[in-house]
Parts: C-alpha cells; structure tokens; sequence
C-alpha cells in the first residue's frame, strides 16, 4: 500500500489525466470509442486501486478488452500514454507516489503493448544533460530533507550566464519551474536555467545535490 494515496486520489488523477487524453491530437480518437467516462472512471479507479492500494477490487481482463481495439490503437500510442501520465502524476501526488505510479503504468503499457503488437512501448530515451561547459564550476554538498536550505524551497532564479543542474541520488523531489511541475530522481535529473524563477518541494527522505555551469544545459524536464 501507498502511504497517503487514497481511492479519492487516484479517482483525482484519472480524471485529469483523461481530459488530457481527449484533448490529446494522437490518443483523443481511440478513446472515443468510450461512451460512459462516469463508468470508466468508475471502472479505472477499481483498477489503479487494484494495483496500489492492493485492494482487489478490480476483477477485469484489461488485456482481452483492448485486443479488441488493436485497429483503433498505434504501437507509439502508448509512449504518449506514458507521457501524459508522467505529467498528470508529477502534478497530483508527493514525488515518491508519481514514481511508484510511473513504474506501474510502463509495466502495464507493456504488458498490453506486447500483447498487441508483439514489442514493448517504444520511446526515444531521454538525451543525457549536455553544457558547453567542460565542468561544473561549483557543486553543493548533498543535502537531505533536513539540511536542505530553505532558500531552495522559495521562489528564486539564477543570476545570468549561470546555469544548474539538480542531481538526486537517492528518493525524489519536486521541481517547479516556472508553470512547469516534473518530478527528480536518480537518474531524471533538472536543468535550471539562468533568470528562470524555480523551487523545491520535499517531502520524503531525498539526497541532492546541485552543480553549477557557466554555459548553457540542454536537458528535457522529463
């Protein structure tokens, strides 16, 4: 069981994240097929519930009810799928939550995507942080939940010409830049550009640290 992640919750989440799956160009056409978003809210709240609340209430066969969609659904569908609940998961629940229901949902959009197509989700992998910079000209020391300074958790920027780069190493943290929210973990780190307002928000046991570049960093928050 999640800590702190109710039914109420996900049902919160499944909701905004398909709104954002019918307004989507690439997915809004196979989900039209849908005639009752009450029921399948309903249905997809027994589900999610199922997988992180081990509640059992679900008692469907997801795997049998899209192969009878296969004409309506692409192979790269699912990536996008990914996608926008990465999103929805990085604005709704605590940073550890999202990553725990983002490991869920690749599990199943395999499952489903080699039971469709024979292949796993195919996605593009996410380009390592690249600077014009040879190597960081300075680096914090790794801070915790305890010793993070609280001038990170306020809105601030950068001075110009000085970028960052947040690097966690252990849990996860929230990244607010600007109207952009994305969860950091290992490996998922955040490019904090110059003059850019940003904060942290933590809430869970997390190790970071942050190095600073004189030349720009290309890096998705993703």
């Amino acid at each position: 069981m999640i800590e702190n992640l109710t039914e109420d919750r996900i049902a919160v989440v499944l909701r905004a994240f398909y709104a954002r799956i019918r307004r989507d160009p690439s997915l809004a056409r196979p989900f039209a097929v849908v005639e009752d978003w009450e029921e399948h809210i309903t249905r997809l709240t027994d589900f999610w519930s199922s997988l992180m609340l081990t509640s059992g209430r679900y008692k469907g066969n997801p795997v049998a009810m899209h192969l009878v969609h296969t004409d309506k659904i692409e192979p790269e569908m699912f990536a996008r799928w990914l996608e926008l609940w990465k999103e929805t998961t990085d604005e709704l629940v605590s940073p550890v939550t999202a990553l725990q229901m983002q490991a869920k949902a690749g599990r199943v959009a395999t499952r489903l995507s080699q039971a469709m197509f024979g292949q796993p989700p195919q996605a593009s992998p996410l380009p390592a942080a690249q600077s014009t910079a040879a190597a960081p000209y300075k680096i914090t020391p790794t801070f915790d939940e305890r010793s993070v300074p609280t001038a990170l958790l306020r809105s601030h920027s950068r001075k110009e010409g000085s970028w960052g780069l947040i690097r966690v190493e252990e849990g996860a943290i929230r990244y607010l830049l600007g109207d952009q929210s994305t969860v950091l973990a290992p490996n998922r780190p955040g490019v904090i550009p110059p003059l850019a307002p940003h904060h942290l928000e933590i809430d869970g046991p997390v190790k970071f640290r942050i190095e600073f570049y004189d030349g720009p960093l290309v890096q998705p928050l993703q």
